[in-house]
C-alpha cells in the first residue's frame, strides 16, 4: 500500500471553522468553494491571489454548489436556498424537511446531468432520522433514500452509471446503481468498510481512474480505495478532523481538503493549532469536473 506519507499538504485557507465542509472546484472561476455549517459562512479560496473571501447566509449551511445560469445553490438548515456569487438575495427555494426542526442539511452535489442530490441529518445525531433526496432543474424534488443517520459524501462514476453514498454511521462506502436520464437509483451494496479506528467516513471524491478518496473524521487522513474496496494509500493531515475533499486546479490535480475544530477541548486545539483549515495537496493523480447545477 501507498502511503502518499511523503505528500507535502498546505494549508491555502486557515479560517479555523468549526465545521469546514463542502468542498467544490469551481472550473468556471479557477476557485474553490467550502463551507463552514455552523457558522452558515460561504468560502472562495483564490488560488491565483491567494486570498479567501466570505459570506454568511444566517442558518446553517452543508454544502454550496455553482448554478449553470449564475450564483450559487446551498443545502441549508432548512432545504435548498439560492444566492449570489456574493452573497446577495438569499432565497430558500426548496423547504426540505423545514418541520423537522431537530433535522439540518448536510453534504450536496450534483449528477453530471445537474441533478442535485442533497442529505440531511439531525443535529444530535438520532439514527434513522435522515435522508437523501433528489432535487431536480425545475426544483422539484423527492426522498430517495430514508433511514439514515448522517446522509454525507457522494460521488459518481466516470460513466455515470454507478453513484457512491456515505451515511457516515455504517462506516463505510455504498454503492448504487445510476440511471442517468432518470436520476434513478437502485441495486444498494456496500464497496469500503472503514475501521472505526481509522474514523468516520465522511465526505469523498472520485479520481479519473475510479478510485475513491474518503475523509476521515477523526483519523486525520484522506484514505484512497479501489473500487472493489481495497485500500490504496493514505494522505496524512495535522488535524484530526479531517471532512471532506476534492480534486481541483488548472490539471485537476490538486486535493484540496477541509477540516473542523468542532467539539475539540482546549487541549486539543493546542496541539492542532490548524483545526478548521482547509489543506491542498498534490497525491499524483488527478480527479474528476464537479457539475454545476441545471437550475
Amino acid at each position: 500500500m501507498a502511503s502518499f506519507a511523503r505528500v507535502e499538504v498546505e494549508v491555502v485557507a486557515e479560517v479555523h471553522a468549526d465545521v469546514g465542509e463542502g468542498p467544490h472546484w469551481d472550473e468556471q472561476s479557477q476557485t474553490l468553494l467550502f463551507v463552514d455549517v455552523s457558522a452558515g459562512a460561504v468560502f472562495r479560496y483564490d488560488p491565483s491571489l491567494g486570498t479567501t473571501s466570505s459570506f454568511t447566509t444566517g442558518q446553517e449551511v452543508g454544502a454550496v454548489v455553482p448554478r449553470r445560469g449564475g450564483g450559487l445553490v446551498l443545502a441549508v438548515r432548512d432545504g435548498i436556498g439560492t444566492v449570489s456569487d456574493t452573497g446577495e438575495a438569499f432565497e430558500l427555494v426548496v423547504p426540505i424537511e423545514h418541520d423537522l426542526l431537530a433535522n439540518r442539511m448536510n453534504d450536496a452535489k450534483c449528477d453530471p446531468a445537474g441533478r442535485l442530490f442533497a442529505g440531511t441529518m439531525a443535529f444530535d445525531f438520532t439514527p434513522g432520522a435522515a435522508a437523501l433526496y433528489r432535487v431536480e432543474a425545475d426544483w422539484s424534488y423527492e426522498q430517495v433514500v430514508g433511514g439514515l443517520t448522517i446522509s454525507n459524501g457522494l460521488s459518481w462514476s466516470r460513466d455515470a452509471r454507478q453513484m457512491y453514498f456515505i451515511d457516515s454511521a455504517t462506516q463505510g462506502v455504498d454503492l448504487f446503481d445510476y440511471d442517468i436520464s432518470t436520476g434513478a437509483i437502485s441495486n444498494r451494496r456496500r464497496v469500503v468498510n472503514i475501521d472505526k479506528a481509522l474514523g468516520m467516513p465522511d465526505g469523498m471524491t472520485i479520481d479519473e481512474a475510479g478510485n475513491i478518496w474518503v475523509a476521515c473524521w477523526g483519523g486525520g487522513a484522506v484514505r484512497c480505495y479501489s473500487p472493489t474496496g481495497v485500500q490504496l494509500g493514505e494522505v496524512l493531515f495535522p488535524v484530526s478532523q479531517v471532512s471532506s475533499c476534492t480534486f481541483g486546479g488548472p490539471e485537476l490535480s490538486d486535493l484540496y481538503v477541509t477540516s473542523a475544530a468542532n467539539r475539540l477541548s482546549t487541549g486539543q486545539l493546542a496541539k492542532q493549532p490548524l483545526a478548521g483549515a482547509t489543506f491542498v495537496c498534490s497525491p499524483g493523480v488527478a480527479g474528476m469536473s464537479a457539475p454545476s447545477f441545471g437550475g
